[in-house]
């Protein structure tokens, strides 16, 4: 096993700049078997149905590519325009505050240097953050070649969904006997942990991401939308999108309205939005069957990045859920082990 990992993990690293389309193509997938299954199961054949979710997958992005892209991309030339206004906002709200925060504690409070070290120091971020998502944006798409996403990710996808109940049972068939009902166990409470957790944070980016970018429009912000859907795509990350979102959307709307009142309705929609999360979307929803600490998934998503790019952030989540069951059932072992229940006893 260890020697089989070894040669999984050099093949990766071997061929991590093509393997990303068909990762992606595997997960889609993955994701689409479930209704697939119950097409067959009313009556449509699986070719068909493959056919028919791969085609309104498809279908769906490109309306959202062709609706999203266009307001986004004009959105941030809004951005690039009045940059240096919200830099300037910025730099006089900030003076405000602190000005007030100086009347109200004393000047011994509030040191004059530190004062302008904090006005340049939000004014710089908020200039790197124009110049990261309009290349960000820009790009984005350059990121992902269009031949990949457009023809080689569906077909793959396609004939892997077709073909998934025959591709496990021949996996199954390859298991050793001895051990084949434990490796089946194991590849059962992957799955369920795996699934609870797509399907968990798919429900979460895409509310969080239709509420944030709905509620920020609605509140004035000029760039509302790009950054509404930047948080909800990011939520994916755990607090990552949000922290994100968050800090962006504050600075933008110090820049844009130059006064408290706006700036603390932004905050309330971060707020609203994370006490939906918190308390509606994963107690009520998911419960106690997503059993990926957060940190655990960061760790992952980070380490995959790290050695195998991209390719890496699509099989960490994977990957850290396989581990977490097999540490898991490790430890159960352990606990009911004479290791642990009769440990050895030395004489003194």
């Amino acid at each position: 096993m260890v020697g089989f990992a070894a040669a999984l993990l050099f093949c990766l690293w071997l061929f991590q700049g093509i393997l990303t389309p068909f990762v992606l193509a595997a997960v889609v997938a993955y994701f689409l078997d479930p209704v697939a299954t119950r097409l067959t199961r009313i009556g449509i054949r699986r070719p068909l149905a493959a056919f028919l979710l791969i085609f309104l997958l498809m279908a769906t992005a490109l309306i959202a590519a062709l609706l999203f892209y266009p307001l986004i991309l004009s959105q941030i030339g809004v951005l690039v325009q009045r940059l240096p206004s919200y830099i300037a906002g910025v730099g006089a709200l900030l003076q405000d505050g602190l000005q007030r925060l100086e009347e109200a504690f004393g000047p011994e409070m509030v040191d004059r240097r530190l004062r302008d070290l904090a006005i340049n120091q939000a004014g710089s971020m908020l200039a790197w953050l124009g110049t990261a998502t309009t290349r960000l944006i820009g790009g984005g798409f350059a990121l992902f070649q269009v031949f990949t996403l457009v023809v080689v990710v569906p077909v793959v996808a396609f004939y892997l969904l077709r073909d998934w109940p025959g591709m496990l049972a021949r996996i199954e068939s390859w298991l050793p006997r001895r051990n084949a009902a434990v490796l089946r166990q194991l590849a059962r409470d992957t799955d369920r942990v795996l699934s609870a957790w797509l399907r968990g944070q798919l429900l979460c980016c895409a509310a969080l991401g239709i509420f944030y970018a709905v509620a920020l429009q609605l509140a004035g912000l000029e760039l509302g939308l790009t950054i509404g859907l930047l948080a909800g795509v990011l939520t994916f990350i755990p607090y990552v999108g949000s922290l994100t979102g968050f800090a962006a959307a504050v600075l933008l709307a110090m820049g844009q309205f130059g006064t408290w009142n706006e700036v603390l309705v932004v905050v309330g929609i971060f707020l609203v939005g994370q006490t939906v999360e918190g308390y509606v979307i994963y107690p009520y929803l998911l419960g106690d069957r997503v059993e990926l600490h957060a940190v655990w998934v960061i760790f992952a998503l980070f380490a995959g990045g790290v050695a195998f790019g991209f390719l890496g952030v699509l099989l960490a989540v994977p990957m850290a859920a396989a581990l977490g069951v097999i540490a898991r059932y490790w430890l159960r072992r352990y606990l009911e082990s004479p290791l642990y229940l009769d440990p050895p006893r030395t004489g003194t």
